[in-house]
């Protein structure tokens, strides 16, 4: 076989061999970007959730201490539930960016929790609507039903931290 040939044929094949190891280390370095931007999308939709949560968390121990007086300030009540009210539309939206991007073990645990939140401010309503009427034969029994909603809410957000954590696989967002 003449040199010259030989020659061609060797770069040839050469520079095939560069090519193909070039595109599989594109494909890779691509799926690995895509995989860190999709987990930075899901930490941020799961952290801005839980602080969309915890604001209206907040506002709602706003609207049971100003419950707590004997009688209530009822303007001060409803000042709170006002704010109250702002903050949960905020966690709706927040919600919604968990529920697209998912993956589903995270959406069944916010929703979860967007359960144990509407159950606890459930109670928190009655116990405002109670207080408008001057009717405080309830009182003991909505504080004390507030407070096991509360913790099953805790409960739930916690199931909500486990699930985030498995999915971008950082144990260090578990909450005991």
């Amino acid at each position: 076989m003449d040199a010259g040939l030989t020659a061609l044929l060797g770069a040839a094949v050469g520079s095939l061999a560069t090519l193909g190891s070039a595109m599989v280390t594109g494909r890779v370095a691509a799926r690995s970007q895509f995989a860190q931007w999709r987990r930075q999308h899901r930490r941020d939709a799961y952290a801005n959730y839980l602080a969309a949560l915890y604001d209206r968390d907040v506002a709602l121990d706003a609207v049971r201490d100003a419950l707590r007086a004997d009688p209530p300030d009822l303007r001060e009540v409803d000042d709170n539930m006002e704010r109250f009210d702002a903050q949960v539309r905020g966690v709706h939206r927040a919600a919604e960016f968990v529920i697209l991007e998912g993956p589903h073990p995270v959406v069944q645990a916010l929703y979860r929790a967007v359960h144990a939140a509407d159950d606890l401010a459930e109670v928190m309503r009655r116990m405002v609507r109670e207080a408008h009427a001057g009717d405080a034969s309830r009182k003991a029994a909505d504080s004390a039903l507030a407070a096991e909603r509360e913790h099953l809410l805790y409960q739930a957000v916690k199931g909500l931290r486990v699930a985030a954590s498995d999915v971008l696989g950082d144990r260090q967002i578990r909450v005991s």
